[in-house]
């Protein structure tokens, strides 16, 4: 019974894990469109002397 367990516990982890990585995916695909489209839109707008679209 106890290995069972084991093995019915790090299955569950290993799913929680992939899906967890499928949403990390997914976040970083979005940043990587926002930040694109930051160099996109740099010019436009008041961005000061250097153009930057962030206040960093």
């Amino acid at each position: 019974m106890g290995p069972l367990l084991l093995v019915l516990l790090l299955a569950l982890v290993l799913f929680g894990v992939g899906f967890a990585v499928k949403i990390l995916w997914w976040v970083a695909v979005v940043v990587l469109v926002v930040w694109l489209l930051g160099f996109v839109m740099r010019g436009t707008g008041s961005g000061g002397s250097r153009g930057r679209w962030y206040r960093w």
